[in-house]
């Protein structure tokens, strides 16, 4: 069985919950993998890509996921693994075999010495099926939000929950906020007049 190195453990130890660490490692053990944290890319949360003339695969997280979601991806990325390791190409990437896999990693972890309750309750019910991204449960992610970084919490919003017409800014770029489409919200930049598709859980700053 592989040790882990002392930069794995430190990376586990600052960014996972405490009592979420020697399971990840057991993990870890169980199926090595190479393990980085990047800076935040806007559109996803963590990686993993199977690399077939690799005997070891690579996971990336995002640097700035607050424990709870660091987990609850960390997860997400080993089950692909695990899902690549038994089926190889021969699955979708997030079809049933991925979602019983996810579904048995996480579930010694379902407890509220891992999670709090607040986001234990939304995450259950997430896990019923779970989606490609937990980003896209806007119940859960509310929930997670409330364990980001205060100065996060206090200057920005998601989409969804500002009143129609409200100005907001997104990525540097000013918009107005227009009727909701499913799971995205139509918007005007407001520079030049272009209408955009937005995701409801996209973290925007509120204007005055």
């Amino acid at each position: 069985m592989s040790a882990p190195s002392t930069e794995l453990l430190r990376l586990f130890q600052r960014h996972l919950p405490e009592s979420a660490v020697p399971y990840c490692i057991q993990l870890w053990e169980q199926s090595p993998f190479h393990f980085f944290v990047k800076k935040p890319r806007s559109t996803k949360l963590g990686d993993f890509r199977f690399r077939r003339d690799q005997s070891i695969q690579t996971i990336t997280l995002n640097l700035d996921l607050n424990p709870y979601q660091f987990l609850l991806t960390l997860i997400h990325e080993i089950a692909h693994l695990r899902t690549f390791a038994q089926h190889g190409t021969a699955h979708a990437p997030h079809g049933h075999e991925w979602k019983a896999k996810f579904k048995q990693l996480l579930d010694p972890l379902l407890n509220e010495s891992t999670f709090p309750r607040d986001i234990l309750v939304p995450l259950k019910l997430h896990m019923r099926n779970p989606s490609a991204s937990s980003a896209r449960d806007l119940f859960l992610m509310k929930e997670m939000s409330k364990y980001d970084v205060a100065t996060l919490q206090r200057t920005t919003f998601f989409l969804a929950d500002l009143a129609p017409q409200t100005h907001f800014e997104l990525a540097g770029r000013k918009f107005k906020k227009g009727e909701t489409r499913r799971t995205r919200i139509l918007c005007e930049e407001l520079s030049t007049g272009k209408k955009f598709l937005v995701s409801r859980l996209a973290r925007v700053t509120k204007l005055d």
